[in-house]
């Protein structure tokens, strides 16, 4: 489904900033996985979704979303197949445009429409459906903007947006960290929900090890650009936190990377 090879990243490079975030780093993802990622800061978690998003340009290496290559294309073209959720529920919406107009943006994500009107009201029953799995009320406010939403409900709004259109791969990048305790569970059942419903492909960045654990069917963590733990399956299923930082500190190599457990939650 999705195939990265040999990618390699360096920031500043030829600079005393230097920093090389991915050296060769491969990864393949089936269809239909569901991965959480964790991982230090720094380890490049955020990159890697930045990466196959196309918001940054690799140095090297190839990605191949359903044996397309997609290394080349500008982001705009790879938002026709990739979903996005962001750390901040102000980004994935407009403020200034009603939950209407913001759902009927989404919905017509890489199609041609020409002089027509980009709301369509042979659509406002279907957003309304939609909007109503939610149970914010957020359906009887469709002429509302989204500015004046709270923090919660703008980020199940961005959920929805990312896929509406049905794209092939989600990224969710800590989507739910800046959320109050109550919005994030509210968010993360949602997630789960939308995946499980629609067998998306989706990787999801988290620093919540509980979450990372109960989420998804597979789990990856990263260090300095490498995967340094790969569970699923069952294994995955019988993990806790402890058993995880065990596993961590057991591939530690040396005293940099033992000190990197004070980075997770």
């Amino acid at each position: 489904m999705l195939k990265i090879r040999n990618l390699s990243k360096v920031f500043y490079k030829g600079t005393a900033n230097e920093n090389i975030v991915f050296d060769n780093f491969s990864l393949d993802v089936t269809d239909g996985d569901f991965i959480t990622i964790i991982g230090s800061n720094g380890a490049g978690k955020s990159t890697l979704l930045n990466i196959i998003s196309g918001s940054i340009q690799s140095d090297e290496g190839s990605i191949m979303l359903n044996d397309k290559e997609i290394s080349n294309l500008p982001e705009y073209k790879r938002t026709r197949m990739i979903g996005r959720v962001f750390q901040s529920p102000t980004v994935g919406t407009s403020p200034s445009m009603t939950i209407l107009e913001n759902m009927s943006m989404a919905y017509n994500k890489g199609k041609s429409y020409g002089l027509a009107p980009g709301v369509s009201k042979k659509n406002i029953s279907y957003f309304k459906e939609i909007l109503s799995r939610l149970s914010l009320g957020l359906e009887d406010r469709l002429n509302v903007k989204v500015g004046l939403l709270s923090g919660g409900q703008r980020q199940a709004l961005s959920l929805l947006m990312a896929v509406i259109s049905n794209p092939k791969l989600l990224l969710l990048d800590e989507h739910t960290a800046a959320l109050d305790p109550k919005a994030s569970e509210i968010v993360t059942d949602l997630t789960k929900s939308i995946i499980s419903e629609k067998k998306m492909t989706a990787l999801m960045v988290t620093h919540n090890l509980t979450q990372a654990i109960a989420t998804g069917n597979r789990l990856l963590m990263l260090h300095r650009g490498r995967v340094i733990l790969d569970i699923s399956g069952e294994e995955k299923k019988k993990l806790t936190k402890e058993k995880l930082l065990d596993r961590f500190l057991n591939e530690a190599q040396d005293v940099d990377l033992l000190g990197d457990r004070l980075a997770f939650s």
